[in-house]
């Protein structure tokens, strides 16, 4: 009975660092490919953002536990993306100084930000799951001030702060809670790491 209980123990223990390391992994991953994609943008060289999302999601989709599951969320918040940030590009309210596809649509390293974005739902932003006023209040601060962001660092404009700021705060309130939905039914990373903080402990 001892032997068992302890080797419980050491694969609880494994699992939690595993689960510890990928939520490591996952947030300087997402951390070193936003920057790349606002910076390689403020400097003219929009393609610097995609091949570092492309090397994050290289990364993510090798320890996903079902990678096609994961593409599928990656490539659904692509599509909500490109839309919001489209219709921010279209309404004259949100500009950008490199990687246009046209005046009226968003720039092409905004859509793989989206994608990017979307590596992190099922990991470090799993604590929003099931929270959907929470993630639509995180939403509503946090879209806001990531464009903020990007904008001090020279990646975009924000043509009509005040119109943009609403916009975004409406919008990112409205697709997180979406998001996390998606994630929910979307759900490709390790069978054990899905349930490190959903299940509570006994």
């Amino acid at each position: 009975m001892t032997r068992a209980t302890n080797g419980s123990s050491v694969t609880t223990c494994s699992r939690r660092r595993d689960a510890d390391l990928l939520l490591l992994v996952n947030f300087v991953v997402f951390q070193v490919a936003w920057f790349s994609s606002v910076l390689g943008a403020a400097e003219q060289l929009p393609w610097l953002g995609p091949v570092a999302v492309l090397i994050a999601l290289t990364l993510h989709l090798r320890a996903a536990r079902k990678p096609f599951e994961e593409i599928l969320l990656v490539l659904s918040c692509a599509l909500i993306g490109a839309g919001f940030d489209s219709f921010l590009v279209a309404a004259g309210w949100v500009t950008y100084e490199s990687g246009l596809f046209s005046n009226y649509l968003a720039p092409y390293w905004i859509i793989t930000m989206w994608m990017l974005f979307a590596t992190t739902l099922n990991v470090s932003m799993r604590w929003l799951r099931g929270r959907p006023k929470l993630a639509a209040l995180f939403g509503f601060y946090g879209g806001p001030t990531t464009y903020l962001a990007g904008q001090a660092l020279g990646g975009i404009v924000l043509s009509n702060q005040v119109a943009a700021l609403v916009a975004l705060a409406i919008g990112w309130a409205v697709i997180m809670p979406i998001l996390m939905w998606l994630s929910e039914n979307m759900d490709g990373m390790p069978g054990e790491r899905r349930k490190w903080i959903a299940e509570p402990r006994q």
